[in-house]
């Protein structure tokens, strides 16, 4: 099981960058205007974080996308 989480937590850290670089932010800008600390999106970015749902509804209000849109990829399992 742990596997599979890592891979899923790599896999949304990946999702997450894409969605940073498609609307030009770098993670200072995503937790400042999610009102978060920076440190909290680089461990979601990394994977060392499964993200609670206030932190992933930080990241899209800073990203300025909907929620959903971080959770739209693929993963191997």
């Amino acid at each position: 099981m742990k596997v599979r989480n890592d891979a899923y937590l790599k896999a949304f850290g990946e999702n997450l960058k894409q969605l940073m670089a498609k609307s030009n932010k770098n993670a200072e800008t995503v937790a400042a205007l999610g009102g978060i600390e920076t440190k909290q999106v680089y461990r979601v970015i990394n994977g060392e974080h499964s993200a609670t749902l206030s932190i992933v509804y930080a990241i899209a209000k800073g990203l300025e996308v909907h929620p959903k849109e971080l959770f739209d990829f693929t993963f191997q399992e």
